[in-house]
């Protein structure tokens, strides 16, 4: 009910500080990043492999 008398939502979204909004974008972009630095990797080793 607090959360709702300061921001008049639920949503915890709408409830965090800018601070946590940042750390979960943050959080969010360096897992795709990691996950297409593994895709291109495995690419590199299948194109290494092919011209081999």
């Amino acid at each position: 009910i607090m959360q709702y008398q300061t921001t008049g939502s639920f949503i915890a979204k709408d409830n965090r500080r800018t601070e946590e909004n940042e750390l979960i974008a943050l959080r969010k972009e360096n897992k795709r990043l990691l996950m297409e630095n593994d895709i291109l990797k495995q690419a590199a080793l299948i194109m290494g492999r092919k011209s081999s």
